[in-house]
């Protein structure tokens, strides 16, 4: 293992992290049944290389029920937004882990359901005292069983004890988004058990997994923590020569690059094939090569062995000019920031120009041995969301989509004779529990059209919309080329006389199209409607947030200390070229 990802390298770099360099915040806690040294260095120090301040909680040892159960413990004290509960097969069995025979078939099945109602139970009363996303490690089924080959002849065997344990708590969590189970058994298999479960550290410190792989353990942490502060990359950017295929499409020509044909050629179809999945699941492809356009999308568009095609890419860079001005320009026209982009390129020359001139753009370092691009997509944590929505299955049509309205727009004279012909619709969506996960989304991601950039969790958002002096609101738009989904969200506070705008963002997608304006218009003759005479909202400026800088005032807000002002007898501006569809 490289030095810099032993244990020893994470418990050293914990003790130099600089907190108020970092930008998102996170309160995580770390219950474990079994010594969990390291952990807790470990995942702050990968938190702070994510640009992520991690403050964090550790109960006591195999003091999890105590932390869980009393409801005035130093847990909840601490209040976490993100619970990890680690715990093993061996302490949840207890005797019946070395003699499962002990018992007949009867009484291990109600063995079974009694471990499972106690977890059950620790689960929700974390859920009922605290509002904190809980990750839950599945236990590990045993390799090892004393009736060795007869193991699968049993009705009820330990295996299939602790199968049926992971099963059905699966079930009962199945439904709830505020629970989520770690693979620990995948984790085991990537690496082995004879590596992670090692019985000299065993039995000097009860470690249930071994320090060495202590980092690899939180690598599967991460990726929860990636999905719950929203940092989720939402494109992969590709080179094309010795990247998507072997060998220079220029040089070899379109019948002898490598691509299916041997083993270097099957190594690229297996890694565009992993791409695909990725680019079905909602991850936007897109290319940048310095090459020949026509040469190129030949391969694209002909060649049979070709997995990805012309559609699977939403924005398409073939020409010769730089990597960085052309990742600027993708960044551009899909409406997402350079630190949502992954960029792969063969070419060690033109990655670290990259990561020296846009250090916001992550960068893999890709090996001269093709067959390992599988190998460190699929190891990659960068894409993980808590929640896929359906606005992230459809992402790619809707960036195709946004290619047609692109094409469009350069053949129309002028802007509002754009926005006339492009028969956009709104429709206002209330918050339910199709909705929630969608809006809670977009507040964790969204960054240039944000006034105030205030970031819900699920939960958050689900209370707000059961409390009847919020409203919480998503706006969905389409247009002649399609549904860009739920793409804008507003959150007021209610009171008599005066409502206050909490939250409002539109998705970069659909900016500069009247969308705000409608969005804003709505809210101000909803309140005339309650009588109400004044509309408040702040704008918190970021870093990112520039576009939305102006937004009040060219609504005709006033400023009066830190808020913006709207008397609801004023006239509001008329946006004529959408029909809005309310309350669906």
């Amino acid at each position: 293992m490289k030095n810099e990802e032993s244990l020893a390298y994470f418990l050293n770099e914990s003790k130099t992290i600089k907190i108020d360099e970092l930008g998102k915040k996170i309160r995580i806690a770390i219950l474990g049944s079994f010594t969990i040294n390291g952990v807790e260095e470990t995942l702050r120090v990968k938190c702070s290389q994510n640009n992520i301040d991690c403050r964090s909680f550790v109960g006591e040892y195999n003091q999890y029920n105590q932390e869980i159960l009393r409801e005035n413990s130093e847990l909840y004290k601490f209040n976490p937004e993100l619970t990890f509960l680690i715990l093993d097969v061996r302490h949840i069995l207890g005797e019946l882990f070395f003699y499962p025979y002990s018992l007949n078939d009867l009484e291990k099945k109600e063995f079974s359901e009694n471990k499972i109602q106690e977890i059950m139970n620790l689960l929700k009363t974390i859920r009922k005292n605290s509002k904190s996303q809980v990750i839950l490690t599945e236990l590990q089924v045993p390799t090892y069983s004393p009736y060795g080959i007869n193991e699968q002849k049993e009705e009820f065997g330990i295996k299939q004890m602790v199968i049926e344990i992971n099963k059905k708590i699966k079930h009962e969590i199945k439904n709830d988004n505020f629970i989520s189970i770690l693979e620990f058994n995948e984790f085991v298999q990537k690496y082995g058990e004879q590596n992670i479960f090692n019985y000299k550290e065993y039995f000097s410190g009860d470690m249930k997994i071994s320090i060495e792989y202590i980092p690899k353990f939180c690598n599967e942490l991460m990726r929860f923590v990636i999905a719950y502060t929203g940092i989720t990359k939402k494109c992969i950017v590709l080179d094309l020569d010795n990247t998507l295929w072997g060998g220079v499409i220029g040089e070899d020509g379109f019948d002898n690059i490598q691509l299916g044909e041997n083993p270097v050629g099957r190594s690229f179809v297996e890694f565009q094939k992993r791409l695909l999945a990725l680019n079905q699941r909602g991850i936007i492809l897109a290319i940048n090569s310095k090459n020949n356009f026509d040469d190129a999308m030949e391969v694209i568009r002909k060649h049979p062995n070709m997995v990805l095609r012309e559609d699977n890419f939403s924005c398409v860079r073939i020409n010769w000019q730089d990597k960085v001005s052309n990742l600027y320009e993708i960044s551009k026209e899909l409406n997402i920031g350079l630190d949502s982009l992954v960029f792969f390129d063969d070419d060690p020359v033109n990655r670290e120009f990259v990561k020296h001139e846009l250090k916001q753009v992550l960068v893999v370092d890709l090996p001269t041995d093709s067959s390992q691009y599988c190998n460190i997509l699929t190891n990659m944590k960068n894409f993980e969301l808590l929640k896929i929505t359906d606005e992230d299955i459809k992402r790619k049509e809707m960036y195709l989509e946004q290619r047609k309205r692109i094409e469009f727009k350069n053949e129309v004279s002028n802007l509002d004779e754009f926005l006339k012909q492009m028969d956009i619709k709104i429709k206002i969506k209330k918050a339910d529990n199709f909705v929630i996960p969608r809006i809670s989304q977009l507040t964790l991601k969204t960054n240039q059209f944000n006034l105030t950039t205030k970031r819900y969790q699920h939960e958050e958002i689900s209370s707000f919309s059961n409390d009847k002096n919020k409203i919480v609101e998503g706006i969905e738009v389409s247009d002649k080329f399609g549904n860009n989904g739920i793409t804008g969200v507003y959150i007021i506070e209610k009171t008599d006389s005066e409502w206050i705008i909490d939250t409002f963002l539109l998705s970069c997608r659909v900016m500069g199209r009247g969308v705000e304006d409608i969005m804003l218009g709505q809210i101000i003759e909803r309140a005339k409607q309650e009588n109400v005479k004044k509309i408040k909202g702040k704008f918190i400026p970021t870093a990112k947030n520039k576009p939305a800088e102006n937004f009040y005032k060219e609504f005709n807000f006033r400023k009066e200390g830190d808020f913006w002002v709207f008397n609801t007898e004023q006239e509001t501006k008329k946006v004529e070229h959408i029909k809005v569809i309310e309350n669906e």
